[in-house]
């Protein structure tokens, strides 16, 4: 498919929800708005960044890490889905995760796995079915995609959805309990 850089950017899928108060997100890795190092691409061996929060409401019981590209031509595009994570845990170090798995083998596979090194914390499906962390990997020529990392501070300890949900799932889940929202957004383009 041939891609329009162009064309106008979406607004921003968080603008949609409805508003919570912020917290803060931020990442040893990349300034916010700037581009994310080759490291956390398609290209550069689909390693998730560092991430660390604060500022959150203290009824918070647990938090969501969502990673999406809301810039490709059809829909958003879901490169992390990290849920069921401890009130008591405020940072995830880099490559926690890394989507090395085929979607042919997603049938033979659990539908979602622990965070290595989290206890109780759900790695989920990205967009691909695969488990773990999708780098950037926007079409060549394409304009710079934004890549928004979200940490949603929920009111739950755990999310009731299916572990065959889909990353809009997911989070249309978590909307209901979503005390407050951290956002920070990297860039890339090839």
């Amino acid at each position: 498919m041939k891609v329009d850089p162009a064309r106008p950017y979406p607004p921003d899928p968080y603008q949609t929800l409805p508003a919570v108060p912020a917290f803060a997100v931020t990442s040893a890795d990349f300034e916010d708005g700037e581009q994310l190092p080759a490291a956390h691409t398609g290209l550069g061996g689909n390693v998730s960044p560092r991430l660390a929060w604060s500022g959150f409401p203290e009824a918070t019981r647990s938090f969501l890490v969502t990673a999406t590209d809301p810039d490709p031509q059809r829909g958003t595009a879901w490169h992390w889905v990290v849920g069921d994570i401890p009130a008591a845990v405020t940072s995830l170090p880099a490559g926690r995760r890394r989507n090395v798995l085929r979607v042919v083998a997603s049938a033979v596979l659990p539908h979602r796995q622990p965070l290595t090194g989290v206890p109780g914390t759900l790695d989920r499906r990205n967009m691909l079915g695969a488990i773990g962390f999708l780098g950037a990997l926007p079409p060549k020529g394409d304009h710079a995609h934004r890549y928004i990392f979200a940490v949603h501070a929920l009111d739950v300890d755990r999310l009731d959805v299916s572990p065959k949900a889909r990353p809009a799932q997911v989070l249309a889940a978590a909307v209901p309990h979503t005390l407050a929202r951290a956002v920070i957004t990297g860039t890339y383009r090839r």
